[in-house]
């Protein structure tokens, strides 16, 4: 009998030989593939987000009946699987051979991470969600330790210093991605949706007090657009990050 009250152990379709790893050689039904399914998946979930995907909606783009689609897949979360680690193969990684400084390697990293968020305000719920095994995340994560590696900081320290400059960019990524979406969501820029947002804050006397007393804070944040202010925000934050690392590396001379 099966356990109530309890999460199903987690599980991934990398790990399985069954449907999802068909649609390589003949004799498919409806003439797909995996690769073809997984494609239109990503441009879906770009297109219209996560919540309004399903099954249905993708047989009906492709064309074919949903038990076509389940034909190279089990369940509805073995293909949003497949369309996360397919959305990683979008990362510009650095070459491993390359004598560049680490510090260079690790912001352009950083900076395609958050790109890659940006591009699909999707993706970030579902990598907090699946063990993200698939050969285009593993292939980033190999990039990032080969190079946080190479920082000189102790090996017991790899690890926070991964999670410090990589946590801060899934974060930083989120929220400018979902920005981007909610403003085309209801018909303005990003600039506008800005001055909207922030016109309605100042409504309220406790969020305008708060406003207020940043407005210091705001004016020295500089730039004359959202995306201006974005990039300063993000390149000083990732600086602060890397100064960190070079303080904590000194400390083992």
């Amino acid at each position: 009998m099966a356990e109530t009250g309890k999460e199903a152990a987690p599980r991934s379709v990398w790990l399985e030989d069954g449907k999802a790893r068909r649609g390589r050689g003949g004799g498919q039904p409806s003439g797909l593939d995996r690769e073809r399914i997984t494609e239109v998946t990503v441009r879906l979930l770009d297109a219209e987000g996560l919540a309004k995907f399903s099954m249905r909606r993708l047989a009906a783009e492709l064309n074919v009946t949903a038990m076509s689609v389940y034909w190279y897949v089990d369940t509805k979360d073995d293909l949003l699987e497949l369309a996360l680690d397919a959305a990683f193969d979008g990362l510009r990684l650095p070459d491993p051979d390359s004598d560049q400084d680490w510090r260079d390697q690790l912001r352009a990293l950083a900076r395609s991470y958050r790109t890659l968020l940006v591009r699909h305000p999707w993706l970030s719920p579902l990598a907090g969600t699946f063990l993200n095994i698939g050969p285009n995340n593993l292939a980033f994560s190999r990039a990032v330790q080969r190079v946080v590696r190479r920082t000189g900081l102790p090996t017991h320290g790899l690890a926070a210093a991964i999670s410090s400059v990589f946590q801060f960019v899934y974060g930083f990524g989120t929220i400018e991605g979902h920005f981007l979406a909610r403003s085309s969501s209801v018909g303005l820029t990003p600039d506008e949706y800005f001055r909207y947002a922030m016109n309605t804050v100042t409504r309220a006397p406790e969020a305008a007090d708060v406003v207020k007393e940043s407005e210091d804070i705001m004016a020295a944040r500089g730039g004359d657009t959202v995306e201006e202010m974005w990039e300063r925000d993000f390149d000083y934050a990732l600086d602060l990050l890397i100064a960190g690392i070079e303080a904590m590396a000194a400390r083992q001379d």
